[in-house]
């Protein structure tokens, strides 16, 4: 058994830390930029921009979008403790607008991770915030311990908001925990 553990990670990303960011196309930079840092507390550490080739294909090779695309605007945030975020603004030829749901293939979500579930639920609400059913505690199954509530930015996309004050049930198996903001070098 251990044998099979070592060959599993021997053929893994060499030396991967974590994730350094998440990097997210809004369709208006300075509203993305407020919501993060007004509504979330991030804060912007820079910003640069715009990249463009009129005549080439560098960004179809580096980015895998339309060659004539023009990334405007990047902006980097740092969120607390955890993964920053990435801020693109794009044109580009046949842009979709189309938001995924969490149901759909490439559909997803960021999770902060709050000290109090219902103080921020309490925070979105007077902030008018449009939040779904939540907060929810989980009581059963190896997440039981979280509690949670999804979130959403002024554009759509869909985020949550987590808390696990006393850990959760899985934990406790002895096996690999996953990173968490209120114990890092765990």
């Amino acid at each position: 058994m251990a044998l099979g553990v070592a060959g599993v990670h021997a053929d893994t990303l060499p030396g991967v830390k974590g994730i350094n960011h998440i990097g997210l196309t809004v369709p208006d930079i300075a509203e993305a930029e407020a919501f993060f840092t007004d509504v979330l507390g991030c804060e912007k550490a820079t910003s640069f921009g715009p990249f463009r080739d009129d005549t080439g294909t560098f960004m179809q090779d580096l980015l895998d979008v339309d060659p004539r695309a023009v990334v405007n605007q990047i902006t980097l945030m740092r969120c607390g403790f955890g993964s920053n975020i990435e801020l693109f603004s794009y044109d580009a030829p046949g842009q979709e607008t189309v938001r995924p749901k969490n149901s759909d293939i490439g559909g997803h979500h960021i999770a902060f991770y709050v000290e109090d579930i219902d103080a921020a639920a309490t925070y979105f609400k007077d902030k008018g915030i449009r939040t779904l059913m939540g907060p929810f505690p989980v009581n059963e199954g190896p997440a039981a311990g979280q509690a949670i509530i999804y979130f959403f930015a002024p554009w759509g996309l869909q985020m949550e908001a987590i808390s696990f004050p006393t850990g959760m049930a899985y934990e406790k198996d002895g096996g690999p925990v996953l990173w968490s903001n209120t114990d890092p070098a765990k």
